[in-house]
């Protein structure tokens, strides 16, 4: 019986996503600003979709996927 190997994939995958939560919450602070001079009652469905939207428009899930399948596209 062969032994399970660990993939390397898992652990470059969880720097990816680090990195790009980094960048995406510098890329958000640096939005503040604009965002800040908005109403309180605009301000929070922004930061909330800002929150969200990371997810489906950054490569996140095609990462994950790649993360556990090796693969990049949904089957």
């Amino acid at each position: 019986m062969k032994a399970h190997e660990p993939s390397w994939r898992k652990p470059a995958g969880m720097f990816a996503i680090l990195l790009l939560i980094t960048l995406w919450a510098v890329m958000v602070g640096s939005l503040s600003g604009f965002i800040g001079r908005l109403p309180m009652l605009l301000q929070v469905p922004v930061y909330v979709a800002l929150g969200i939207v990371w997810i489906w428009i950054l490569p996140l899930r095609r990462l994950l996927l790649w993360m556990e399948t090796g693969r990049w596209r949904f089957p």
